[in-house]
């Protein structure tokens, strides 16, 4: 097969992983090298939700041992089949970046022959671009769980990013739709990860030139809505993985009907914005101090309507109005409509002068959402306050977001979630 074709195929079946993150890695160029990272990734240029868009993208192979039910590349799935070769895929990346096209490669695969086998090829990859061609540029490496630790080690040493992905959010999903697939597994190779990512930090701090291992982490990946399982169940296992193994991110993915479909699985795609809120709601774990039952019980799922700090605030009602001037830093972190950047703007500004909603405004709070929520200096001037225990509260929350969320332009539709 043609490598032109076997693109094709390849590029295509990457397109269902969407933990090809490519934030966190700094890499100098070396004498006579190719390519460089920077501190904030491999791009100059982000879409607005964040994403990269300089990556070559692509499996080693679609074949697979495995039969995943939501998997399109499953074994039993009648989908055309590729596999690239080791240098087939080095050559074409020094191709496009010499051509400007990309900075960088995420490399996945099905498994092919056996986890072993599989690594292998993709590590020959990664230490060709590396040590071959003097590659300074990106590399992100799927790790397939029940490898060899000698061979994921190896692969930390490579990748700027390795990632394990769980998939499905429990133990009985695995069971149901992937048995050949287990969560031990995975984790085992997270935790192989994570302390040889901890070792090596350490090492680094002694000796400057020690191999760094992993430098951007590792990230997962979590499918939605393939399983009965609800938001509430999906964000505790974000937290415990988190917890457990140092992870950078965990990445959601609605779940969208492949060909040849199980008949266990949903008929019909899962609303995108239920993957937002999960995002929203993971962020809040991450940087705002929230826990996952704060937020949600294991049966419940996020409002599809509201952000989850609006829908936790809606329901503490209790802990508000926290007044600007003397809430601790942890407080005003509760507050909708303020985040983190701001928060650190109102700890500074209020040491020398009063805050009023006006300040709030140009402190970059979204005062629209934050005023029911605050007492200001001007506090008999903020009517909204005045609402914090009208029953009605919601639904006036709701249309303002709906009204805020509704693209000015055409090109602003793909911002309307961001």
């Amino acid at each position: 097969m043609e490598t032109r074709r076997k693109l094709e195929i390849l590029a295509d079946a990457a397109k269902y992983d969407a933990s090809c993150a490519s934030s966190g890695a700094k890499r100098a160029r070396v004498d006579g090298g190719l390519g460089s990272t920077t501190g904030m990734g491999i791009c100059h240029s982000y879409t607005p939700d964040g994403r990269c868009v300089s990556l070559l993208k692509i499996l080693l192979s679609n074949v697979c041992i495995y039969d995943c039910q939501y998997c399109v590349n499953r074994i039993s799935s009648d989908v055309p089949r590729a596999t690239f070769a080791p240098d087939e895929i080095v050559n074409l990346v020094l191709d496009f970046y010499r051509r400007n096209y990309i900075e960088g490669l995420f490399l996945s695969s099905g498994v092919v022959k056996s986890p072993d086998a599989t690594m292998e090829r993709m590590i020959e990859v990664a230490r060709s671009l590396r040590e071959d061609h003097k590659f300074g540029g990106y590399v992100h490496l799927k790790v397939i769980a029940n490898a060899s630790r000698d061979l994921v080690l190896r692969a930390g040493l490579y990748a700027d990013r390795v990632s394990a992905n769980v998939e499905l959010p429990t133990t009985p999903d695995l069971a149901r739709l992937a048995p050949e697939k287990r969560m031990a597994d995975v984790e085992n190779t997270m935790h192989t990860v994570n302390e040889k990512s901890i070792e090596s930090k350490s090492e680094r701090r002694s000796f400057r030139h020690a191999p760094r291992f992993a430098p951007a982490g590792q990230s997962t990946q979590m499918i939605v809505g393939a399983t009965p399982s609800a938001d509430g169940t999906i964000l505790a296992t974000s937290a415990r993985l988190y917890r457990a193994h140092g992870l950078r991110r965990v990445y959601y993915s609605a779940y969208s009907p492949i060909p040849f479909a199980d008949p266990r699985l949903p008929p019909r795609a899962v609303e995108k914005v239920r993957e937002h809120r999960l995002y929203q709601a993971d962020w809040l774990l991450r940087f705002y101090g929230y826990s996952h039952e704060e937020l949600l019980r294991p049966d419940e799922n996020l409002d599809p309507d509201l952000d989850p700090k609006v829908m936790w605030a809606l329901s503490n009602r209790h802990a508000f109005p926290v007044d600007v001037a003397r809430a601790p830093k942890e407080l005003l972190l509760r507050i909708p409509g303020i985040g983190v950047r701001s928060v650190a703007r109102i700890l500074s500004t209020r040491r020398h002068s009063r805050i009023t909603l006006d300040d709030l405004a140009r402190l970059g709070v979204s005062v629209g959402r934050a005023a029911p929520f605050v007492v200001t200096a001007d506090a008999r001037e903020n009517s909204e306050l005045r609402t914090l225990d009208n029953v009605d509260l919601r639904a006036r929350l709701v249309a303002r977001e709906n009204v805020s969320a509704r693209p000015k332009r055409a090109s602003d539709a793909q911002l309307s979630l961001f």
